[in-house]
């Protein structure tokens, strides 16, 4: 990570690279060498809990004598082969056998680690030991030093303090005319209340590790900081830092102090805040959902009297908001806002941030120099998608009108006011599973209070970084505990609908489950919200060092089903699109972009056979998807077998890992990778319309409004929004992220070449189609294709077939009449689902799809369809005689049992 969240895209393709580096060849292991002296500055060993230390220290060295050292100020070092520095020291026996099984199950990357037993006459030190530097040594039975490493120490920590610390209140508080403020740092040796310019001592307890101050009611709106003086292993010395508070609900700007603020305040609620009222909530099954970014939404929109800024959403005559109610009005249930929390890398106020000092516009359509413009002002302007959190408990100030102080809480209350009132409810995207920074740097909070803990560390003790930032572990309790904390605060205090986990495979699967529980404790008597109707999904992607349930039960797509917490299917994702996210070559096609039916000039895409047999296993990934990735949905594939979902391959995985409908989710583009409109232009051939570029991209998108489950869709999808093919544009600016939703300003498509940190390779692909007037869509295009999306959403919102409940009632209402049979076609998909017949053609060419059993049955066009915006699937027909079903080119249509 370089200053800015780098996205999942790139998370997972460095795991992928990191797995394909074969360990022979060059790097051939060495020869025998003199064993490396100590180095203090790892930590090999790990306290797992008052009584055990367990520590990789070979089979050869694991019965030696062995010892903690601690030292309060620290100072201890390894000189000429012996401990030097002094320091007190706790006796450790050796386990036969090593760790417990109960051991093993809870620290599993562990299970090969000697063990070694607290003696109890020591047990009275180990508060104390906690609280400096650690060291784990061994000797030999001369004496002489054999080992010595540093400590990870968050086993030990919940065993010792968590048990009571979970149950103690954190951050600010206010009761009986007092304010108080609670931080945990069990291993400080000393904490002080940085409060109005003036410094409070605050009291430490000693069972939770909690420390706590109160004070006037008068301490309300001030700015403040917490004192720490703490062992920092990261420096290897006691350090005294000033930092904000984990707990923070307000800020002043750039997060230099955080504010005590009661979030009860009348003063911060808008009009009308505690009787709003909300949408009817949609169960998760059946969401529809709009993928948004703040700025995004509004900055471009000329009439928009905000634009950038939270209050956006009470435009209500903008042409955003306008757009976003024709959504509501035809099925769309919710906006999923990338997120807006404190971000760790956007300056908040305008006079701090850098704008690209060039004229964009001017340069030509496939040139580099806007994306080098753009990139010379990134650092600081004022775009980020913004997963890099920096406080993970209180709104973005730079999407505010003023950053100082509470007012982007009243702001954020009236976003969520003006969705609401909109007919969308309200999801927030959130980001517990790294923080922008660690250790002493500037923009750490966590670590610099509990030093190596809120940080997921690796077995020589440095933080994990595979989310391409400083991971965090929450599975370590009081971690874990403060995203329960902090999702029910903003579900409580903002009434937030819905949350989205980023990489929620990093999280324990019962650290989600915690969240659910918690939020299902709510209810609007007492906490004005129903907890039980708010949604939860998330990335449930399955690498990095926890991978395979390597140090836990993870959060991952086949572990969360059941569960009611929803996880995004790439299975049909890709199938759709073709290929993968990190193809080298991005002309690799599949069912929606021309896979053998249109095939492009990519020798990627193999020999017309190869390109046949893996379009009908795409067709196979596509009707997994569509029962909505149900494991046990049996069927016939397209090789005439009868297989489950799960039997389906997916790159080595079962393709339908899902129990139950709502357990996946559906989604053809995202913010991540190249939207749908700039993956066409990648795949489908260079001679293919900007009208026939817009029905595909309503065909891609079909398969995810027309499965069962849940579906997303990035916001300006239904317009054909382009980022002017960039792969990953987090921080590639308003130029190439901004939504235009008046189609007179074009889709985005055409704004030079994307930005070349992550799309150089690829630049030779896109110059030729960047320069080429026809891949522009026009207005007819854009209204076009928005206006067969809203109808699909109405068709799918009125008609029960696709929201059924339960895998049963999916195995016995849908099916695949055609596949495996003579009667398939590669491209096309026939799909019968109770009283529907729907019938995806992707080909260039008008097609018949023969459904014997249906034959001298009555069907006709979807009312929906044959009264909707779309001319061209009008001439769709059916005919009784045959059970012929006649569909145009490149066009999904339903048809209905008369």
């Amino acid at each position: 990570m370089t200053g800015s969240a780098r996205r999942t895209a790139t998370v997972m393709a460095l795991a992928l690279v990191a797995a394909a580096v074969p360990l022979t060849g060059a790097a051939a292991a060495p020869g025998p060498t003199t064993p490396a002296a100590p180095d203090l500055g790892k930590a090999e060993a790990q306290w797992i809990d008052r009584d055990t230390v367990a520590w990789n220290t070979g089979g050869e060295r694991a019965s030696s004598a062995a010892e903690l050292v601690y030292a309060r100020r620290g100072g201890v070092t390894v000189e000429d082969g012996e401990l030097t520095g002094g320091g007190h020291r706790i006796r450790l026996a050796p386990v036969p056998g090593g760790l417990t099984e109960a051991q093993r199950a809870t620290y599993p990357h562990l299970k090969t680690y000697a063990a070694f037993r607290v003696d109890p006459r020591d047990r009275d030190r180990i508060r104390t030991a906690l609280t400096g530097q650690l060291v784990a040594v061994q000797r030999g039975s001369d004496g002489a030093l054999k080992a010595a490493t540093g400590v990870q120490t968050q086993g030990v920590l919940d065993d010792v303090y968590a048990p009571a610390a979970k149950k103690t209140p954190l951050g600010p508080g206010f009761a009986h005319g007092k304010a108080s403020l609670a931080v945990w740092a069990p291993t400080a040796q000393d904490v002080r209340l940085d409060i109005g310019g003036r410094t409070v001592p605050m009291r430490r307890d000693g069972a939770s590790g909690v420390w706590s101050a109160s004070g006037p009611r008068s301490w309300t709106g001030k700015p403040y900081r917490y004192v720490v003086k703490v062992w920092a292993p990261s420096v290897q010395k006691v350090v005294t830092n000033k930092v904000t508070d984990p707990y923070a609900t307000a800020l002043t700007t750039d997060s230099a102090r955080s504010l005590l603020v009661d979030l009860d305040d009348p003063a911060l609620a808008p009009k009308g805040w505690r009787t709003l009222r909300k949408p009817p909530a949609t169960p998760l099954r059946d969401a529809q959902i709009q993928e948004l970014h703040i700025r995004d939404f509004s900055l471009a929109d000329r009439t928009a009297k905000h634009p950038g800024q939270y209050l956006a959403f009470t435009d209500r005559e903008s042409d955003g908001m306008r757009h976003l109610r024709k959504l509501a009005r035809s099925g769309t249930s919710y906006v999923h806002l990338l997120p807006a929390f404190d971000i760790g890398t956007i300056p908040e106020r305008k006079s701090g941030q850098t704008t690209p000092d060039c004229d964009l516009g001017s340069y030509a359509p496939n040139s580099d120099a806007q994306q080098a413009c753009v990139g010379e002002a990134a650092a600081k302007d004022a775009y980020n998608w913004g997963y890099d959190p920096l406080h993970y408990t209180v709104p973005e100030g730079s999407y505010a009108s003023d950053p100082e102080g509470p007012r982007r809480t009243v702001e954020f209350r009236e976003m969520v006011q003006g969705l609401n009132n909109a007919g969308l409810r309200t999801v927030m995207d959130v980001v517990y599973n790294h923080t922008v920074a660690s250790g002493q740097a500037d923009k750490s909070v966590l670590d610099r209070i509990v030093p190596g803990y809120y940080q997921r560390l690796l077995a020589d003790g440095s933080v994990a970084t595979s989310t391409c930032c400083a991971n965090t572990a929450p599975e370590n309790a009081m971690m874990g505990r403060l995203v329960v904390d902090s999702i029910v605060t903003w579900a409580r205090k903002y009434k937030v609908d819905g949350f989205r986990f980023d990489l929620m495979g990093h999280h324990p699967k019962a650290n989600i489950l915690a969240v659910r529980k918690a939020l299902d404790a709510l209810t609007v008597k007492k906490d004005g919200v129903d907890g039980k109707k708010i949604v939860l999904y998330g990335e449930g992607w399955n690498f990095g060092e926890i991978a395979d349930d390597a140090r836990f039960e993870q959060a991952t797509q086949r572990n969360m089903a059941g569960t009611g917490v929803a996880t995004f299917s790439d299975r049909a994702r890709d199938a759709v699109r073709g290929g993968g996210p990190f193809d080298e070559d991005p002309g690799v096609q599949g069912f929606a972009s021309g896979l053998f039916t249109d095939p492009n000039t990519s020798k990627a895409n193999g020999t017309p056979a190869e390109q046949k047999a893996r379009l009908l296993h795409y067709q196979d990934l596509i009707k997994v998807g569509l029962t909505g990735n149900l494991a046990d949905y049996s069927f016939t594939d397209s090789s005439g077998r009868r297989v489950t979902g799960a039997d389906v391959d997916y790159n080595g995985a079962p393709a339908g890992y899902a129990a139950a409908p709502g357990d996946a989710l559906a989604y053809a583009d995202a913010h991540d990778n190249e939207t749908l409109y700039d993956a066409l232009a990648f795949k489908l051939p260079r001679g293919t319309s900007a009208a026939d570029r817009a029905r595909m991209q309503v065909l891609a998108s079909a398969t995810a409004t027309l499965s069962q489950g849940p579906a997303l869709y990035q916001a300006g999808s239904d317009l054909l929004r382009s980022k002017s093919l960039d792969r990953n544009s987090y921080d590639s600016g308003d130029w190439f992220n901004a939504l235009h939703w008046d189609c007179r300003d074009g889709n985005g498509f055409g704004r030079g070449l994307p930005p070349a940190a992550d799309n150089k390779p690829k630049w030779p692909y896109a110059k030729p189609l960047l320069a080429d007037p026809a891949l522009a869509p026009g207005c007819a295009d854009i209204r076009g294709a928005a206006g067969a999306y809203r109808d699909l959403l109405r068709l799918r919102a009125t008609a029960p077939e696709f929201s059924l409940a339960t895998g049963a009632r999916v195995q016995k209402e849908l099916s695949f009449p055609l596949s495996g049979t003579p009667g398939e076609k590669p491209g096309v998909i026939t799909m019968s689902l109770g009283s529907l017949v729907v019938v995806f053609n992707a080909t260039p060419q008008e097609q018949s799809q023969d459904v014997e059993a249906l034959k001298g049955k009555a069907y006709a066009l979807h009312p929906t369809q044959a009264r909707g915006s779309d001319p061209v699937v009008k001439a769709a027909a059916y005919a009784k005689s045959s059970g012929t079903f006649r569909v145009p080119a490149r066009t999904v249509a339903v048809f209905q049992r008369g």
